[in-house]
């Protein structure tokens, strides 16, 4: 089958996505993966996949989503494909109805609860808006999946659609050698390490909601903690200036926008990964990051928030510190007692090395794949 992937950001920087394509196209598929195209875009990173990106004139607001989707649309009515994978809210109109038109199949991965994200949920004429163009396409929708069992059970009783489970895991962990370490080292400037010196590492957007504000005031007193902040996001530049206002900027490093196979080493050359979050809407507190299986990948104790998804993989695993709230003395203690309580940090290691054989994508692909094999004999 020829296969057309829409998302809304960088292709650069979205790993689900390099996945799910790489499985596909290595497994008799020809898939292409369209993206956005900005103004600080580094060129495309070779794939097994086709590639393309879009270029638009506005970047922000509801003008750019009006653009995209208008350029997606003729885009896909002047390709040749049997199935249209459709990623969140934000492109499935142009993918629903040009593979109506045209008779193929149309797709739905939601890698989020779209209308319940902290941007759009307390925004009532925006958040009707969304809403509006789920109800106009997901019900309809025969194909769909998600990334956790929370999630998906949420949206099936929402929509009335059944939705799959292919949950954020990534690839099997693969050693990483004293060269990549020098070379990230090098590329991203990172700071020789005390021996006393903990690194905590945060991979993802810097938005709102993810307890990266409430993180930098709580290290504020904590000795022997470094932070690696690993993305951008809206609360880029608000968060440089409230550590330069906390002084706390020798303990904290951006580094920006990292390329995945940078950030496996990123996150092998820490100590404690970081995956907070507020409970602003059903999708956050639904959510499964792939960063907690980064995490695991690399055996890096974490910090995750008391939601459904984290307590379940506890429960398997004992991987993390889930955390109840996002108050300071919560964030301080906890990362405290990972830094101090060397019997309960290492227990913990010791379960992501056990974890890690079990939740990775090599495992997690088959059920990506039998949902595209069972398309594939609908339409043949």
């Amino acid at each position: 089958m020829k296969i057309i992937c829409t998302v809304i950001n960088d292709l650069n920087y979205d790993q689900r996505m390099q996945r799910i394509c790489t499985s596909l196209q290595e497994n008799g598929h020809e898939v292409v993966l369209i993206g956005r195209q900005i103004k600080t875009s580094k060129p495309l990173t070779k794939q097994s996949f086709g590639q393309r990106r879009v270029r638009c004139f506005f970047n922000h607001g509801k003008f750019f989503y009006i653009e995209y989707n208008i350029r997606l649309w003729w885009i896909l009515l002047f390709s040749s494909f049997d199935v249209v994978c459709s990623v969140d809210l934000d492109t499935i109109l142009p993918g629903f109805y040009i593979s109506k038109i045209k008779g193929k199949t149309c797709v739905y991965d939601a890698h989020e609860y779209f209308s319940e994200v902290p941007e759009v949920v307390n925004r009532r004429l925006t958040k009707a808006i969304w809403e509006k163009v789920a109800n106009l396409t997901i019900p309809k929708v025969k194909y769909a999946y998600t990334v956790s069992q929370s999630l998906g059970t949420a949206l099936t009783e929402r929509y009335q659609t059944p939705f799959g489970i292919i949950r954020n895991v990534p690839f099997a962990y693969q050693p990483i050698n004293e060269s990549d370490i020098q070379r990230v080292s090098k590329k991203y400037q990172l700071p020789v390490k005390k021996t006393s010196e903990k690194i905590l590492i945060y991979q993802g957007a810097l938005n709102d909601g993810r307890g990266i504000e409430q993180l930098l005031e709580a290290i504020k007193d904590v000795k022997n903690i470094s932070v690696w902040l690993v993305g951008e996001g809206d609360l880029s530049d608000f968060l440089r200036k409230k550590a330069q206002s906390l002084a706390v900027m020798d303990k904290v490093h951006f580094l920006g926008f990292v390329q995945p196979t940078d950030l496996k080493v990123l996150t092998r050359l820490a100590d404690i990964g970081y995956n907070l979050l507020e409970n602003k809407g059903k999708s956050y507190y639904y959510s499964l990051a792939n960063k907690s299986f980064d995490y695991v990948q690399a055996e890096k104790p974490a910090l995750h928030p008391n939601f459904p998804e984290y307590i379940f993989l506890n429960q398997q695993y004992e991987i993390s510190l889930l955390i109840p709230n996002l108050s300071l003395d919560a964030i301080k203690s906890a990362i405290e007692r990972l830094l101090t309580d060397d019997e309960f940090y290492n227990r913990l290691s010791q379960n992501c090395k056990k974890a890690k054989s079990e939740w990775f994508w090599e495992k997690e692909e088959k059920e990506l794949l039998s949902i595209y094999e069972s398309i594939e004999k609908a339409i043949s």
